[in-house]
């Protein structure tokens, strides 16, 4: 029997404009937002531009890597993580956007309305229309970002193309039974756990408290929490803890240790320790930082598709 996605979770709500409701950008790495569980109300693509992670989504793990493509459905509790120089094209829409189109295809949204049953979040790599898929997402991004007359409709018109090449040819008549996922109700204690780290970040929390919060020993809330979010409870809060220090660094000038006190930690010596083996380099060299591209679509646009074809194949 396919797992039901965690439909009573409560989703983050997305505020789009109602004449365009859709945000189109890249990622450079994987932003602390995206590092959290979390879920939403809107409609996700994401394409590989470079580099590799991996996606948790509703206790499944799928490793990714440069042109690979995710769905992403309302719903579905994920977190993302970065393992090698990332770069990540990330569309997020609103599915009323296509209530006018559904009422003479009502198969358009089916991509994302049977994930689970006949399609898969990771798209097949090998499949022969990737390539389309790719050059049609480059190409949306295009429009978006130069802005041309009528580039609403060109958009929304490469999206629907888009959605019709993932239903016609990367539909499975069935998906594997994975005998290990996470159910829904143990999706939601997770979620449940996870919004109240976050929330209390800096205190000394133990294994033992967080799985008291759910009613689960210890030992069966660390399986669950590890196979959820893809790291131990503890590690997850270790993650917090650098993120919102990562953030007084760059935002404020407060002395280190104050800030390495604020957030949870008991000594210097312990946090620059953990901010140089997660981040990469040691708190002090965060505030010199020097800023980053935001757009990659120049560099990436041949590698990964060239030119689109305009008809629906």
């Amino acid at each position: 029997m396919v797992q039901s996605r965690a439909q009573n979770i409560l989703r983050e709500k997305v505020i789009f404009s109602r004449q365009y409701p859709i945000f189109l950008s890249d990622t450079i790495g994987v932003t602390s937002h995206y590092q959290r569980l979390h879920a939403h109300d809107a409609l996700e693509i994401n394409m590989i531009k470079s580099g590799t992670g991996y996606y948790m989504i509703n206790g499944e793990r799928y490793d990714f890597c440069e042109g690979d493509i995710l769905l992403i459905n309302s719903n579905d509790l994920h977190c993302a993580y970065e393992t090698g120089n990332l770069v990540m094209q990330v569309i997020t829409v609103d599915a009323s956007w296509f209530l006018g189109t559904l009422r003479y295809d009502p198969d358009i949204l089916a991509p994302f309305k049977e994930m689970g049953l006949y399609f898969s979040n990771l798209l097949d790599r090998n499949n022969e229309r990737m390539g389309l898929l790719r050059s049609l997402l480059l190409q949306m991004q295009e429009e978006h970002e130069a802005e041309r007359p009528s580039y609403t409709s060109m958009v929304y018109t490469l999206l629907m193309q888009f959605l019709v090449n993932v239903n016609r040819y990367f539909r499975m008549d069935t998906l594997k039974e994975n005998k290990t996922t996470i159910t829904t109700p143990q999706l939601e204690k997770i979620w449940h756990v996870t919004r109240i780290m976050e929330e209390q970040f800096a205190y000394p929390w133990s294994l033992e408290e967080l799985s008291a919060l759910v009613y689960l020993s210890p030992s069966r809330f660390s399986d669950i929490f590890r196979r959820t979010v893809g790291m131990s409870p503890l590690m997850y809060l270790i993650h917090l803890r650098l993120e919102n220090a990562y953030t007084l660094l760059q935002t404020t000038d407060r002395k280190i240790l104050d800030i390495a006190m604020e957030c949870g930690f008991r000594t210097l010596s312990n946090f620059n320790r953990l901010f140089k083996r997660h981040i990469g380099t040691e708190p002090r060299n965060i505030r010199s930082k020097p800023g980053l591209c935001d757009s990659k679509i120049v560099l990436v646009f041949e590698r990964l598709g060239g030119a689109v074809k305009t008809q629906i194949e």
